[in-house]
């Protein structure tokens, strides 16, 4: 029965199609503000999933969103739930060739079973009319049906100039703030402690790398 439910949660995590493993136990929580609707209980309970609410997660680059979303999206695997996990850009890549191919209904339909959704890095690159299209319909179709995790180094305010359109950045941001919890990352970025770290133990001052 242990093998059994083990080799289903392998398979859970490999249909997640996460870029990395990341566990909950290793994460920081310091550089993340938490609204008033939620407790680190909460997520790590997995209890926003059950109630189909969203988690966007919003900050600077390297400053822990995206361990956090696959930290939770593992977390779910791990409690038989089906998890999709998406870089922003190769997701909208996947949907517009679909709608190429003809099969956008099926892939839609793909991914209104997951019951949660984690769209990683929305912000870095502008998207397409068609593409931002698509995206919207994913956010449109888990409206109050799946949990949404999304990620992003930018403000709402500034949504649209990668959705590239002031009325389909609205009814997104709609959407998914209606059930949403969300979180404030703030801080430096991990990677460039870390950086910063190995150059110090070579005699470099950081603030020579930083003006570099």
């Amino acid at each position: 029965m242990k093998a059994r439910r083990l080799k289903r949660i392998d398979r859970l995590i490999k249909t997640a199609g996460f870029v990395n493993t990341k566990s909950l136990e290793n994460f920081d929580w310091s550089p993340v503000t938490l609204p008033d609707t939620t407790s680190k209980t909460d997520l790590v309970e997995l209890k926003f999933i059950e109630r189909c609410e969203n988690i966007i997660a919003v900050g600077a680059v390297g400053t822990g969103k995206t361990f956090l979303a696959t930290a939770l999206g593992l977390r779910a695997c791990t409690k038989d739930k089906l998890v999709r996990f998406y870089r922003c850009l190769d997701l909208v890549n996947t949907l517009l060739e679909s709608h190429r191919q003809g099969r956008l209904k099926k892939m839609m339909a793909q991914l209104s079973k997951a019951e949660l959704l984690i769209i990683d890095e929305l912000g870095f690159v502008p998207l397409h009319r068609d593409g931002a299209e698509l995206l919207f319909n994913v956010v449109a179709q888990a409206y109050e049906k799946q949990s949404v995790i999304i990620t992003s180094n930018l403000q709402f305010g500034h949504w649209n100039s990668v959705l590239g359109d002031n009325r389909l950045t609205a009814a997104m941001i709609d959407r998914l703030v209606h059930h949403a919890h969300i979180l404030a990352f703030t801080g430096e970025s991990f990677r460039l402690k870390q950086a910063l770290s190995g150059v110090k133990n070579t005699g470099i001052d950081d603030q020579e790398v930083r003006e570099t």
